[in-house]
């Protein structure tokens, strides 16, 4: 696999080599903007960026002043400039004329920066804070640097993707917790791929206020995530394409409080992160549905299940509203695993019964199944959960880049014919059974997989048959 990020700094690297680290500007001998404080309260980074290895040209055409002074216009907290010239198109040039055109907001150098020269550059060109990215730096060169901009009283951005990332961090906060901002990519440098949950996984073990960088398409998915209680989000590509739309991110974010939804949406980045990182190796989580019998329940969690579903649908055969829920419901608060109920019709008498149950802390998540995501009434969407999507809905490729667009990071598809969408974690669905279940895995490598029929004997819907449950948690071993 290509690493980007490496090819970027090795192509830096040269060309410092030939122009120095000033790159063939010429800077000011003293800095003479005065200082700007860099995101101590809640908002928003928008990015001056014309072009990124990803998505190739974004704006070309860009003139970065016109560009920042929109940005403000439009309620940016602060302005980031990118001022790397092969992959992104900016340059110091850029820095310098923001800096002096908008001397009251502060101004985030963006680049790949390597040695504390750059430091030094960067606050006399003006600007107020300086992106340091943890995988391309050592401990020591970290502290070295994030020590400079602490003598020169401006903030680091220090970024991070991995846990190495976050222990470094962890070790440059003991000493500089004042001088540091932490922020946690989206996108993986290595090879640009997106997966909007890892910056949730990250954010306890980090501590503080983390900035949510990358990813963002939508005003909806930066308001899902100020609901996880992130302190900031830097906006690059949809800020540049259009900067007066920029002011819709803006405002979503810093309207949408921390909620229920988020709190259990990093509960869940807890849960992947760890048992990727340590108890899970390569099994897919498993999430085992249409319980119907206590007994049933208690031996998915005995056997280790991730997630347990119950259906809220009265044209299911495996409907439990009614007696069968009450019967197990006692039970519930001995479940280790998280607690689903699955609906169909969100106006319907199910789906606001699981969404009581919901709001009580009685079950964990309410998954949306086969409802497209305009049809969901507000009040689902800010308790915590999850959508699946069907072949009935449409195609699931298309059908997931628009959930992906609206900041959901994760939701099953299900599909009996194979036709799932392969960009970013897999929960798959439809077909599933302990006879297939290891070739399908090795097949499309899920992160999560969902059964129930295959659980049954014919004829016997909602009961689970103990030896095929035993035997699909041994298949995955």
């Amino acid at each position: 696999m290509t690493n980007i990020v490496g090819q970027i700094v090795e192509k830096r690297k040269k060309d410092i080599e030939k122009k120095g680290y000033t790159f063939g500007f010429e800077i000011p001998a003293k800095r003479d903007r005065p200082l700007n404080p860099f995101m101590q309260d809640k908002g928003v980074i928008l990015e001056v960026k014309r072009a990124s290895p990803s998505k190739g040209d974004i704006a070309p055409n860009l003139d970065s002043v016109e560009t920042a002074k929109r940005y403000q216009k439009n309620g940016a907290s602060a302005i980031s400039c990118l001022t790397e010239e092969n992959y992104f198109k900016g340059s110091l040039k850029d820095l310098m004329a923001i800096c002096k055109a908008i001397p009251d907001i502060a101004v985030l150098r963006k680049d790949f920066l390597l040695e504390e020269e750059e430091i030094d550059i960067s606050y006399r060109c003006g600007a107020d804070a300086v992106l340091l990215i943890c995988g391309i730096l050592s401990l020591e060169k970290l502290l070295s640097m994030t020590k400079r901009c602490k003598e020169l009283g401006i903030r680091a951005l220090v970024e991070v993707r991995t846990q190495d990332d976050v222990e470094k961090v962890l070790q440059v906060k003991k000493e500089y917790a004042d001088t540091i901002v932490c922020g946690v990519n989206s996108r993986n440098l290595k090879d640009f791929t997106i997966d909007l949950l890892v910056p949730a996984m990250l954010k306890k073990k980090l501590g503080g206020q983390v900035i949510f960088e990358s990813g963002i398409t939508t005003a909806q998915a930066a308001s899902t995530i100020a609901s996880m209680g992130f302190a900031g989000l830097l906006l690059g590509e949809f800020a540049a394409r259009d900067p007066e739309k920029a002011g819709r991110f803006v405002q979503a974010f810093k309207a949408q409080k921390e909620s229920l939804y988020g709190k259990k949406m990093l509960e869940l980045a807890e849960v992947i992160e760890n048992k990727s990182n340590k108890t899970r190796g390569d099994r897919p989580l498993i999430k085992i549905c249409g319980l119907t019998r206590t007994e049933d329940l208690l031996l998915a969690d005995q056997l280790g299940a991730d997630f347990t579903g119950f259906i809220f649908a009265q044209e299911y055969g495996r409907n439990v509203y009614g007696p069968k829920f009450k019967a197990m419901e006692p039970y519930l608060e001995k479940i280790k695993a998280f607690k689903v109920a699955v609906i169909t019709n969100p106006l319907s008498e199910e789906a606001e019964e699981a969404a009581r149950l919901v709001q009580e802390g009685k079950l964990d998540f309410i998954q949306l199944h086969g409802i497209p995501y305009a049809k969901v009434p507000e009040k689902f969407l800010n308790l915590p959960h999850y959508f699946a999507i069907t072949d009935k809905m449409g195609n699931l490729e298309s059908l997931s880049h628009e959930l992906k667009d609206l900041g959901q990071a994760r939701f099953i598809q299900d599909s009996k014919e194979g036709n799932y969408s392969q960009e970013g974690k897999l929960w798959m669905a439809g077909g599933l059974s302990p006879d297939n279940i290891s070739q399908l895995v090795k097949k499309y490598n899920p992160e999560l997989v969902d059964l129930s029929s295959g659980l049954e004997d014919s004829g016997q819907t909602g009961i689970k048959n103990p030896d095929k449950m035993k035997k699909l948690f041994e298949a995955l071993q």
